[in-house]
């Protein structure tokens, strides 16, 4: 595990995501940010901290689970945008804009827990 995790693309489209939702609901009033932007922001900078934080453990067993809780983070985002979406915090283009970034965020952080799944572990 010797690549540093700012430089995987997963992370970068995280990070992205995160900055994205940010600037969005940084725009909101308060009462909108104090509930559904907090948690739609947490949860969103949850994807890239799970994955550095895994990719920080040492182990590929701990780096998969930390891509899973990534993955769940994820989740957990897509959610939080559907309610903000059907409560007219979030416009069709900004929709859209965002579901672009998670339809190529997804796929990579499977691909990425994948190609750490069958990795022999050394003892270092």
């Amino acid at each position: 595990m010797s690549k540093r995790f700012q430089d995987l693309q997963v992370y970068q489209l995280a990070e992205r995501l995160a900055d994205e939702i940010w600037k969005i609901v940084n725009c909101w009033e308060q009462f909108a940010k104090d509930t559904v932007g907090k948690q739609i922001v947490r949860s969103a900078d949850s994807i890239g901290a799970n994955l550095a934080e895994g990719s920080g453990r040492g182990t590929f067993p701990e780096n998969r689970r930390f891509i899973r809780v990534a993955r769940g983070s994820l989740n957990e985002t897509q959610h939080w945008l559907r309610r903000a979406y059907s409560r007219n915090l979030l416009t069709t283009i900004q929709v859209d804009a965002l579901k672009s970034i998670i339809n190529e965020l997804a796929p990579k952080l499977n691909a990425y827990l994948k190609s750490i799944g069958n990795i022999p572990q050394t003892n270092d």
